[in-house]
């Protein structure tokens, strides 16, 4: 098996929308499908995502707490979330990630293991110089 994915807060979204994602981020969720906890999404996803409907940039048709429990619900794991992780994000080699959901979100990848799937380019750089897996959406 691959290792596991961890959608950014923005994949997460546009997943779960049906909005377009490339070829490679299609097979490697076909890759996961029915793996227990072979696609997981941070808790912090579930504060960007309230920010963002606090400021009228996420309609969902329904409160955002929901809806982020509604994927749990549908089959995405929700990833652990420990004082090792924060204390970790503070640490990250490159300090270009200034966005601290961005920084929880690397540091879980990196401390599981798990492929970031996103478009974030800073991200993405963060990876293609080695520090984290991702996978480009």
């Amino acid at each position: 098996m691959r290792w596991p994915i961890l959608l950014d807060t923005c994949a997460m979204i546009w997943i779960t929308n049906g909005d377009p994602i490339s070829p490679e981020a299609e097979r490697a969720l076909g890759e996961m499908a029915g793996h227990p906890r072979g696609v997981l999404v941070s808790p912090i996803s579930a504060w960007e995502v309230g920010l963002l409907a606090a400021r009228g940039r996420f309609r969902a048709g329904q409160d955002p707490a929901d809806w982020f429990h509604g994927l749990v619900d549908r089959g995405f794991a929700l990833a652990d979330l420990t004082p090792r992780i924060f204390v970790a994000s503070s640490f990250l080699p490159d300090s270009r990630l200034r966005d601290p959901a961005d920084r929880i979100v690397v540091a879980t990848a990196r401390t599981f293991g798990y492929r970031i799937m996103t478009r974030d380019r800073l991200i993405l750089g963060f990876a293609a110089e080695g520090h984290a897996q991702a996978i480009a959406c």
